[in-house]
């Protein structure tokens, strides 16, 4: 086993689900504008920024506001998402991951977190996880949104490894197109035909087994 590897995990969809509670409160900021807000309408904002999503979810309600009023809105949605994450708990680990990062621990393997969210050390907090893991970027230290490589590259750094020898777990096509744009190894959670740029594809996260990953690691 090649101990210079290193993994670099996006949060949401691959350590935890916090997508229901970003639904959750942008179907209630649509509702609160008189119109609603689907799970397909949802699958549009995977993968990007805050400022971003509202202005898609303005365009499905064919809604137009001022700067300011959306300003409001952006504080408005973020404080209820929180007040959801606030409560989360480490039962909301999803599964197999536990197993992973204990596994990478044991062999003494870094990890880092790669992710947009501004929120990720809160969460990883609320879950029993942020100290675990050697590194973390998230949306204050990015300036380029995945699919740019920006995030996984200041992982590389952060944990001192070249980009080449790292493993990018992520379950957004924007996040593999960033690994592969970085020259990682791409590992995808999810839907095979949406994620089929990613150099291995796991329906879910209980497909991490020893074989598998010893077999990635090698």
């Amino acid at each position: 086993m090649k101990k210079e590897k290193a993994f670099i995990f996006d949060l949401d969809g691959v350590i935890v689900d916090t997508a229901k509670y970003h639904f959750l409160a942008w179907r209630n900021l649509a509702n609160s504008l008189g119109f609603e807000f689907t799970e397909a309408h949802n699958e549009l904002l995977k993968g990007v920024s805050r400022v971003e999503s509202l202005e898609i979810l303005l365009k499905i309600g064919n809604v137009e506001l001022t700067d300011d009023e959306k300003q409001t809105l952006l504080v408005k949605k973020n404080t209820e998402y929180l007040q959801y994450v606030n409560k989360m708990t480490a039962d909301e680990i999803l599964p197999g991951i536990n197993e992973l990062l204990n596994f990478l621990d044991q062999n003494t393997i870094k990890y880092a977190l790669g992710s947009a969210s501004k929120n990720a050390p809160l969460i990883l907090e609320k879950v029993g996880l942020l100290n675990r893991f050697t590194a973390i970027v998230d949306g204050n230290d990015v300036s380029k949104a995945k699919p740019d490589p920006e995030v996984f590259l200041i992982g590389a750094q952060k944990l001192n490894t070249k980009p080449e020898d790292c493993i990018v777990v992520e379950d957004a096509i924007a996040g593999v197109e960033a690994a592969n744009a970085a020259n990682m190894l791409s590992i995808g959670i999810g839907d095979a035909e949406v994620l089929k740029e990613a150099d291995y594809i796991l329906s879910n996260t209980t497909g991490f087994t020893k074989d598998f990953i010893q077999k990635i690691l090698n």
